[in-house]
């Protein structure tokens, strides 16, 4: 029984120095820098929307003649680049982001994939997305990888059969 005494007031004197130091007043805590790994440094500010460039450099292989070949794509601050739809490209991508999801992200490993085969094709994307940087590469080996190319098109070509949805 004094060993359970014991233990619960260690946690206790452990709970109440934890809660010490969380203790800040509101205005204190947003007034007080990021820390950083770097000692006496403060993290950067984040990105102003206005200050943001995203710049996306898309390499298709094995997609046939009209489609294969790298691209270059501006998104921000203006539109433009190489790419043959920039426009709709870079509505795409922006339909495409929200906050706290990676619109680059890859398949979820253990994902279960419906088994069809999508074609030899296979993209790289590059470059700067939403002030993160981006390097993710793409195939049509089976119906979840499919299903992550056709969210990019027209960023990627679109490849799916004519009449399919």
């Amino acid at each position: 029984m004094s060993q359970l005494t014991r233990l619960l007031g260690a946690a206790a004197v452990c709970a109440a120095a934890l809660s010490s130091l969380s203790v800040m007043p509101p205005a204190t805590a947003a007034a007080a820098p990021v820390a950083s790994p770097v000692a006496g440094t403060a993290a950067p500010p984040p990105v102003r929307d206005e200050d943001r460039v995203d710049r996306l450099t898309v390499t298709v292989r094995d997609a046939g003649k009209a489609a294969d070949g790298t691209y270059e794509l501006y998104c921000r601050p203006e539109r433009g680049g190489t790419h043959p739809d920039p426009d709709g490209a870079c509505a795409a991508m922006e339909r495409s982001t929200r906050a706290g999801r990676d619109v680059f992200a890859p398949v979820p490993e253990g994902s279960v994939c419906t088994m069809q085969y999508g074609g030899p094709a296979t993209a790289r994307v590059t470059g700067t997305w939403a002030g993160r940087p981006v390097d993710a590469t793409y195939d049509r080996r089976d119906g979840c990888q499919i299903r992550r190319w056709d969210r990019l098109v027209p960023l990627l070509p679109d490849l799916r059969s004519p009449g399919a949805s």
